[in-house]
């Protein structure tokens, strides 16, 4: 089960190229991002170009800010399979993973990080994916897919995923791309 809200920029205002100013199950932390919907053509990405198979209409974008930043902080379970118990005996893993990418040949990129902390608020691990450039994507416009596992570290009792999309260039647009972003946790014995 993906434990983060709206990873697939589905819910909430959006659809066109336009920024919004708020983004359901995230904070905006700086800029103006954009959920912009595979139809809208005029370079961004389509249906047809490289991405998730299963995608859905829209995807995150940048919008027209040199950077844009969104956060969501995810408390982790505290019972069951995957609860702190688990935790700390270290039989828990998680995945992180997302597709991400950008316009053409442009180096604007989009990273994904999950920041793992203690009771008190103290990182304790860090996985951090992307970006993706021009190169890894062939020149093209595209959305590549990176993730990452491993076990979350004892004593973890939340989870930061960090979502950043840098423009590298000058220009308008801030063409780093997300979508099919996921935080799962799996217990030895099956996913929680």
């Amino acid at each position: 089960m993906n434990l983060l809200v709206n990873g697939d920029a589905e819910r909430g205002p959006g659809g066109s190229a336009e920024p919004v100013s708020a983004v359901h199950g995230w904070v905006v932390r700086e800029g103006a991002p954009a959920l912009v919907g595979y139809d809208v053509g005029n370079g961004y990405p389509t249906p047809a170009d490289p991405g998730p198979a299963h995608r859905g209409s829209r995807f995150f974008s940048g919008g027209n800010s040199p950077r844009t930043a969104l956060v969501q902080d995810v408390p982790l379970p505290v019972g069951g399979p995957a609860g702190r118990a688990a935790v700390d005996a270290g039989r828990v893993r998680y995945a992180v993973s997302g597709w991400l990418g950008g316009y053409a040949t442009q180096e604007d990129g989009a990273r994904l990080s999950v920041e793992f902390r203690d009771g008190r608020g103290t990182p304790v691990a860090l996985s951090v994916l992307g970006p993706v450039t021009a190169a890894e994507r062939g020149g093209r416009t595209a959305l590549v897919e990176r993730s990452a596992q491993a076990a979350v570290p004892p004593g973890a009792r939340s989870a930061r995923v960090l979502l950043v999309f840098t423009r590298s260039g000058s220009g308008v647009s801030n063409d780093g791309y997300a979508d099919a972003i996921a935080l799962t946790l799996t217990a030895s014995g099956g996913r929680a």
